[in-house]
């Protein structure tokens, strides 16, 4: 639509009154053009959206039909959407139960074939249920988009996306409905994308189609600055970076998958997080740019699957790091926290660091096995930790944000363990039972409580 032509100063200041009042959702469709001459226009342009729900959105029939009411409100808005969704909420973990009843070692390709059957039944009766409400719409699985993967079945990583047939399906008016966690191998195998790899499907085909938002619905409203289970007082973000994002993914924050941000920030998807049950606008991932007065800490994270390793009195020459590292690496360890103390004389180290609590029992089988290789004079494992941090994009112009966390967690008596920082967070290593404690003393600390 075009509104009439007007002076430059009078067509400004309208247009910036009525832009002000808008939401940032509806911000996004809006283009401004002027004229050679100094004169004004603008105009509303219809976008794309890719719409996931997680499995609590779709969690039954009767929310498979609400959900299906968001998207024809975005249809009805003249917008071409995509719905992405997973498995009803249990469906994959009891699929992943009966294939671990056929035996203890399978065949990942049959096991893909399995799990990622949720995901297909739900992407079915979506279609049947926007069908229902008057609108063309048609379900294509995986294989049929193309989907296209490397062939690590179980964890795939997604290689490219011909999108193609769903240009013209969108062009045409039809919602197209995606099953996510899937995709199609070279070998023509289905494979799965990993746990939350729904998430990485509706990002992917956001990128694919340069849509113009990713809305990912879930059963929470947004980004907290903390956990609002834990911390009472904390308070939703209206936007927060890819980067600060991506750190709480990987600091233990569930609402959206490590990957999906990743890929994210990288082909810059303006992702959106919202519930399914409310119409309360949600949290933006948005790029840096966009984020005009920075907070020093947006967030305190953390992460309760956490285990600490502790190798005492171990040889100290070059090249036992890698002794030590390589072995869990190729067993699929992944390490995360290292502190590296050498003893006063120089012959012997003690090495602290930490695994995923469900990786403990292999890392300390894999370390027991090549101990007197390495040189390792005793081998602890506690499993009682947790890992707080805090986060902020603004951490890299403000100086003290470390020392304040350590002054809190200090006044509370809490003892840290282990260290690590990187640009835009630190993290601590501290005893489970502290967990509470710290969190809320460290949102009070960093101004985070909701007034």
């Amino acid at each position: 639509m075009y509104t009439p032509a007007c002076s430059l100063a009078t067509g400004t200041a309208i247009f910036l009154n009525w832009f002000s009042q808008l939401s940032d959702a509806a911000r996004s469709y809006i283009r401004v053009r002027k004229f050679p001459t100094g004169f004004l226009y603008w105009h509303l342009t219809m976008a794309r959206v890719v719409q996931k729900f997680g499995g609590t959105s779709v969690a039954d029939v009767g929310r498979i039909k609400q959900a299906a009411l968001r998207a024809k409100a975005e249809h009805d808005q003249g917008n071409g959407v995509v719905v992405v969704v997973s498995a009803m909420a249990g469906v994959t973990n009891n699929l992943v139960e009966l294939v671990d009843q056929m035996g203890s070692l399978f065949d990942a390709r049959e096991y893909d074939v399995v799990v990622s059957s949720g995901e297909q039944s739900n992407a079915g009766l979506m279609a049947l249920a926007i069908q229902d409400l008057g609108i063309q719409a048609r379900s294509w699985l995986g294989w049929q988009v193309p989907i296209e993967t490397d062939e690590v079945h179980g964890k795939a990583r997604i290689t490219g996306i011909n999108s193609g047939e769903l240009e013209k399906r969108l062009a045409a008016g039809e919602i197209a409905v995606i099953p996510g966690f899937q995709g199609i191998s070279p070998a023509n195998r289905v494979t799965t994308l990993g746990r939350g790899g729904s998430d990485l499907t509706a990002v992917a085909i956001a990128g694919a189609l340069n849509a113009d938002r990713c809305d990912i619905y879930t059963d929470v409203d947004g980004i907290y600055t903390s956990d609002p289970r834990i911390v009472t007082k904390a308070h939703k973000l209206e936007k927060i970076t890819y980067e600060e994002m991506l750190e709480m993914a990987s600091l233990g924050s569930k609402v959206l998958q490590t990957r999906s941000v990743e890929l994210a920030m990288n082909h810059k998807v303006r992702l959106q997080v919202r519930s399914t049950f409310v119409d309360d606008p949600g949290t933006f991932v948005v790029s840096e740019d966009e984020i005009v007065e920075q907070q020093v800490v947006s967030g305190i994270s953390h992460s309760r699957d956490e285990a600490k390793i502790t190798l005492l009195r171990v040889s100290d020459r070059p090249g036992v790091a890698a002794a030590i590292f390589g072995p869990l690496a190729e067993s699929s360890v992944n390490v995360d926290m290292i502190v590296q103390n050498v003893s006063e004389d120089g012959d012997t180290t003690d090495l602290t660091f930490t695994v995923g609590t469900g990786d403990l029992d292999t890392a300390v089988n894999v370390l027991e096995k090549n101990r007197t290789t390495i040189g390792i004079g005793t081998i602890l494992a506690d499993p009682g930790v947790v890992k707080i941090s805090v986060v902020g994009v603004g951490m890299r112009s403000h100086a003290g944000v470390a020392q304040k966390m350590f002054t809190t967690l200090a006044d509370k008596g809490i003892n840290i363990q282990v260290i690590s920082t990187s640009e835009i967070k630190v993290s601590v290593l501290v005893a489970e039972e502290y967990t509470e404690l710290a969190v809320r003393a460290l949102h009070t600390a960093y101004g985070l409580d909701a007034e």
